[in-house]
């Protein structure tokens, strides 16, 4: 089955760059496709310091859309909003004052990720962290979901007015040029083989295969057309986290999410767009804060569900309800709320 790439390397353009991540991609660019993703056969997507986090996210969910197996090569650093205090992977326009709206949140990478297989997905990270954000994450780790196997390792500061190299991802770019992908636990090993004087300094970052993870059954049945089967199978898991934890917990949540999704993929955006907004509903009245990552997330998908329902009827009941949390959760992008509005000025005109 072919495999995809997505290879991404992003730093500030300014005084706040840490990391030279771009200078990685001539060398990972020169390593064969197929190499790259361990498949006969693959496609490359490459993003060199992006702008912009939209367009980010855009290429993420596309990779992540894939059926085959997906392998994601990301060089950078790491930063801290100052609002929420959330790790951002920051991209070339960011500073330490703007990365709420110019840095990727690094959950959003989790969310893209999470209704895939268990096991047919691949991190490799060599990323550096600011001060602040080194001492975060020795007590919040990365968190990159639940069906990502992860390998790679987060730097400290380099040093005053030091920029440094990715040496991971060159040392790991170094050995796929030999022409064979050995098992990505292996790559990682001889990897930090090459960089272990880097090494007492740093945090690696392993994670096994999620072997048996619900999930994989559920991307199963949506790669087979079997929707119906799919929400009945999340429907099951999320009914079981309601009886044990109520519907406010974070697991019936997260099965509440996933149901969202697979109403999305079974091209049902009444269904998505309403699942989503309960998810928001939920979260706000458990006490989550209006700029909390998981409402914003759950309104911002309500909304983008709703943008695609086509019966005028439908959109106007669920665009007076995403409206009213509009209000509350304006959300990250500028003009949401005016959207809501003027869309719904013009079904009350059809």
């Amino acid at each position: 089955m072919p495999g995809t790439v997505l290879l991404l390397a992003a730093a500030p353009l300014g005084r706040g760059r840490l990391v030279d991540a771009a200078a990685v991609l001539p060398v990972l660019g020169a390593v064969a496709p197929s190499v790259l993703a361990g498949t006969d056969t693959a496609h490359v997507v490459e993003l060199a310091d992006p702008l912009d986090p939209q367009g980010v996210l855009t290429r993420l969910r596309a990779a992540a859309a894939a059926s085959g197996p997906l392998t994601v090569y990301v060089t950078g650093q790491l930063l801290l909003d100052r609002r929420q205090r959330l790790p951002h992977l920051a991209l070339a326009r960011t500073t330490p004052a703007t990365a709420r709206y110019t840095a990727l949140p690094w959950h959003w990478l989790k969310d893209e990720l999470r209704l895939r297989p268990a096991g047919t997905t691949q991190l490799l990270l060599d990323l550096h962290a600011d001060a602040e954000t080194w001492a975060d994450l020795a007590e919040r780790p990365l968190d990159s979901g639940r069906t990502a196997v992860v390998h790679g390792r987060i730097a400290p500061p380099p040093g005053w007015r030091r920029i440094a190299e990715p040496t991971y991802m060159r040392a790991v770019a170094a050995l796929l040029r030999g022409g064979h992908r050995p098992p990505v636990a292996e790559l990682h090993r001889r990897a930090l083989d090459r960089i272990g004087a880097e090494l007492p300094a740093n945090l690696v970052l392993t994670a096994p295969d999620d072997e048996g993870d619900p999930h994989a059954a559920l991307s199963a049945a949506v790669r087979a057309g079997r929707h119906a089967d799919a929400d009945r199978l999340a429907a099951r898991h999320q009914d079981a986290a309601v009886r044990r934890n109520g519907p406010a917990s974070e697991d019936a949540l997260h099965w509440a999410e996933v149901r969202a999704d697979l109403a999305m993929f079974a091209g049902d955006p009444v269904r998505s767009c309403r699942a989503w907004l309960g998810v928001a509903g939920f979260r706000l009245a458990s006490g989550h804060a209006p700029d909390a990552p998981a409402v914003e997330s759950a309104v911002d998908r309500a909304h983008h569900q709703w943008g695609r329902i086509e019966d005028a009827d439908r959109a106007r009941e669920l665009g007076h309800k995403l409206a009213e949390l509009r209000t509350r959760v304006p959300g990250r992008r500028e003009g949401a709320l005016d959207d809501v509005r003027e869309r719904l000025e013009q079904l009350q005109d059809d």
